[in-house]
């Protein structure tokens, strides 16, 4: 047995959870993210209230493309999953798996922003501007804002995958992996509530 397979033995079932460290990160990551529901819910309140106020510019029923954004959710939601197997892989001290889970996430995290980048440059060929109208800053501002988000997670798991490069899987690194699926599955959930009241509700009127 070599000396990083007797490393990994001796690990406890939930290494993010075996110090009071470990539990500490988690406990206030999951203070973080109330700040961040509040933030969020305040950017939707603002794109409700002015979702109807797109003066001389487009509506969203004439610029969302579904099968788009469609796209893009279903990226984003299976980078939720991949998240998920790269815990389990943790929890079962696969390191190999584990690095390669957090290599597929952060992979479909680019390939969601690639879509946006897209989505936006369309938008503003069309005159979708974030000045144009009170819908268009509202709008920009609620996806951008998430999008922002997006790319941080990939450059925050990204820079883990080095991390367990260099100093392997431990209670140190444990929690950091843990806390940033809860941020992935965090910023996945806005999504859903973004495609459902941005996209479809702008589509429909």
């Amino acid at each position: 047995m070599s000396h990083a397979e007797a490393h990994l033995d001796k690990l406890p079932p939930e290494p993010e959870k075996a110090t009071l460290e470990g539990r500490n990160k988690v406990l206030g990551f999951w203070l973080f993210l109330g700040g961040e529901t509040v933030l969020f819910g305040t950017l939707f309140a603002t794109f409700l209230a002015l979702r109807g106020s797109v003066l001389d510019g487009p509506t969203g029923s004439e610029l969302f493309d579904l099968k788009l954004v469609a796209a893009a959710t279903f990226i984003l939601l299976t980078s939720s999953l991949t998240s998920v197997f790269a815990v389990q892989a943790m929890h079962h001290k696969n390191v190999k798996n584990l690095m390669i889970w957090l290599g597929v996430t952060v992979l479909l995290g680019f390939g969601f922003l690639g879509l946006e980048i897209y989505e936006f440059y369309h938008y503003v060929d069309v005159g979708h501007g974030f000045t144009t109208s009170a819908f268009s800053s509202s709008f920009y501002a609620l996806v951008g804002f998430h999008g922002a988000h997006v790319a941080l997670g990939v450059l925050w798991i990204g820079l883990l995958i080095i991390q367990l490069k260099v100093k392997g899987l431990n209670t140190i690194t444990a929690p950091k992996i843990y806390v940033a699926s809860l941020y992935w599955h965090f910023i996945d959930v806005v999504w859903v509530f973004i495609f459902t009241i941005v996209y479809l509700m702008g589509k429909v009127g």
